[in-house]
């Protein structure tokens, strides 16, 4: 008997099939063809939802990208706790590849030819989570605990910073990192006019959060 599923549930199926998959042959290694097999559909079925796998591996950043978001709004609205330790707790909310599987869509999208999905990545997070952290910067005014006439730019900045030269994909020695993070910890403090060390602690459970 033929089973008819609603247009959003197959497309949920074939993309959680097809990350399953990405995670056990890689990417290159994964055809249309073994996820056809896998769900037990037809070629039109799948193509009617997506055009290419590229496509898929797009749908995927888009669902993780969302997800990302929701859980930061939550955090954002745990009033219980205090501001810097919220902006602490979305940040490492941040880190997607924590887990093995989000881990191995991020190698490919790391990838140069998927240049970019990188780049559509990029954008999402900026979209989405940025008002965020710039909501939390601007409590952070009214608390006085900082002070810029700039928190969307600064909030910017310091996003686009954390999540390129911290990747988890990208090659540092331990020396290397400690200055990095050094340089990001004094570099964010001025720019938010904070007294230095102000922001020491946020940032060490940052980078403990990611393994450091």
């Amino acid at each position: 008997m033929r089973v008819v599923k609603e247009a959003e549930e197959r497309k949920n199926e074939i993309l959680d099939i097809a990350e399953r998959l990405f995670v056990a042959k890689g990417f290159d290694n994964t055809s249309t063809n073994d996820i056809l097999k896998e769900i037990g559909i037809a070629r039109g079925t799948l193509y009617y939802h997506f055009k290419s796998k590229e496509e898929i591996l797009d749908a995927m950043i888009d669902r993780m990208t969302k997800q990302l978001v929701e859980k930061s709004k939550e955090i954002v609205s745990q009033k219980n706790m205090s501001v810097l330790q919220r902006l602490t707790m979305m940040i490492l909310a941040l880190n997607v590849s924590s887990g093995n599987l989000d881990h191995e869509i991020l190698e490919q999208v790391h990838k140069p030819q998927n240049a970019l999905m990188h780049q559509k990545m990029q954008e999402r997070v900026l979209s989405g989570i940025n008002p965020l952290i710039t909501c939390l910067i601007e409590e952070c005014i009214m608390q006085g605990i900082c002070q810029t006439d700039y928190p969307a730019e600064v909030a910017e900045m310091a996003l686009l910073y954390y999540n390129t030269v911290f990747d988890d994909l990208m090659e540092h020695s331990e020396e290397a990192k400690q200055r990095k993070i050094a340089a990001f910890t004094y570099n964010l403090e001025r720019l938010l006019k904070m007294e230095q060390g102000s922001m020491k602690d946020a940032i060490i459970a940052l980078f403990q959060g990611k393994g450091q």
